[in-house]
């Protein structure tokens, strides 16, 4: 039998999408993980159960690694062999020294080089007070040149021919200095953008380059995007892993706050479609019992005492993202991702028992937006950014209609009521041991 699992975080990013992916890999012994949006941004900690437990925060492979599922990075991710390499070596210093044998790379990924990760960061500095929350990675510059520049654009089948990646390297160099120029008068005065300069203007960065992507080519399986299909094929569970969340789409998100991916289901929808899949499929949205957002953007919801009560070890001020903020469950926003995913089987919720730690409970179903109520944000018919960043200035208005709920149980009880999708998983820890099935879904 074939079953895939595709999951999906409803919020901000952040609501446990590794720990969710690493236990659904150990329930259902799936020998896949595949992944389906996003790049080496994602950080996706997963912590292994037992009286020795090991600790990895996955970026580019599959946060079932550690439960020994396989990997395969689709057409829809942005490949960052640097980092990549850099990941792997932790892993191996865990005692995972398969992880590349374990792992294959769609031809058609993209690759994302040093100099679109400092034209991003230059960016968001000549931004200042009004920074997007972007990660630094460099993740929108990737991708508008590849929308702007077409196949002159990097991608994961090119890193083993020598001439072909020359040129792109010198072209993409050349392309992103351009852009870095025109920043000139902004960036006075901050000394982080030295670094990223040098990235740019110091020419040896082609020729390390060079020598760097071709090893890693020699090392990873990079293969033709039907090899998805052939792992379709196999019997047993695939989880499908997505990056970031719903909220930071780049067409239904909170423009200009949002990641240049689409981080609902579509691109799993369209990968299975390609394949001819006839499994089983089961839709799992992911939330944590209360919301959280790393950098810039709206949080309605958001209480300063509630961060401080709750904080996060591992993820606190980011040079790039800036503040992780935290408020209260925020249903208007959650029934608007669930508008914007489509029909979910089940939800789970994680991080409950930080909920234990404080003595109220609230939750807000409803905005007060200049002496009106708020219950439903809609969203936009089509691709359409104006309407998006509309959104936007209207969250800004915006403020909380908090109330109290009973216990964990009850708000568990509304969210499924709200989002219209029962849950199936609850989560009281890092580990696939704090997690269980709720009596509705044992049988899943």
């Amino acid at each position: 039998m074939q079953h895939a699992f595709l999951t999906v975080d409803l919020g901000f990013g952040d609501a446990g999408k590794g720990s969710v992916v690493d236990y659904l890999v150990r329930r259902h012994d799936a020998h896949t993980v595949v992944r389906y949006n996003g790049g080496a941004q994602a950080g996706h900690r997963v912590v292994t159960p037992g009286p020795t437990p090991q600790e990895h925060v996955f970026a580019q492979f599959g946060s079932g690694t550690l439960a020994g599922a396989a990997t395969h990075l689709t057409r829809f991710m942005l490949l960052d062999p640097l980092a990549m390499l850099a990941e792997e070596a932790h892993l191996a210093a865990l005692g995972i020294g398969d992880a590349f044998d374990r792992t294959t790379i769609d031809a058609q990924a993209l690759v994302l080089t040093p100099f679109q990760r400092a034209v991003n960061r230059l960016k968001e500095l000549a931004r200042g007070g009004q920074r997007h929350g972007s990660c630094g990675m460099g993740i929108g510059e990737t991708v508008a040149d590849r929308l702007a520049h077409g196949d002159r654009a990097l991608l994961a089948g090119d890193l083993g021919n020598r001439d072909l990646l020359r040129a792109k390297l010198s072209f993409l160099r050349e392309l992103n200095l351009a852009k870095a120029r025109g920043l000139d008068a902004r960036l006075a005065g901050f000394e982080a953008a030295q670094a990223e300069w040098q990235a740019l203007a110091d020419e040896s960065w082609i020729e390390w380059l060079l020598e760097v992507y071709p090893a890693f080519a020699a090392r990873a399986q990079i293969v033709p995007g039907q090899h998805l299909h052939a792992i379709l094929r196999r019997p047993g569970a695939v989880v499908f892993e997505g990056a970031q969340g719903v909220l930071l789409d780049e067409w239904g998100g909170f423009h200009p706050h949002t990641t240049w991916s689409t981080t609902t289901l579509h691109n799993a929808a369209c990968l299975l479609a390609e394949a001819g899949y006839r499994g089983a499929v089961t839709r799992v949205g992911i939330t944590r019992g209360y919301m959280t957002r790393h950098g810039a953007g709206p949080l309605v919801t958001e209480d300063a005492a509630l961060t401080g009560a709750l904080p996060d070890p591992t993820n606190g001020f980011g040079a790039w993202q800036q503040g992780f903020r935290l408020g209260w469950l925020d249903l208007v926003l959650l029934r608007y991702a669930r508008e914007l995913v489509g029909p979910l089987d089940w939800l789970a919720v994680t991080c409950l028992d930080r909920l234990a730690e404080l003595p109220g409970l609230h939750f807000c179903r409803r905005y007060r937006c200049e002496g009106d109520l708020l219950e439903r944000l809609a969203p936009a018919p089509g691709r359409d950014l104006v309407y998006q960043a509309g959104l936007t200035s209207l969250l800004a208005r915006c403020r909380p209609v908090l109330e109290l709920a009973a216990s964990p149980a009850a708000l568990l009880d509304l969210l499924a009521d709200q989002l219209q999708t029962p849950v199936g998983l609850v989560s009281h820890g890092p580990t696939a041991d704090d997690k269980y099935m709720t009596a509705t879904r044992l049988t899943m």
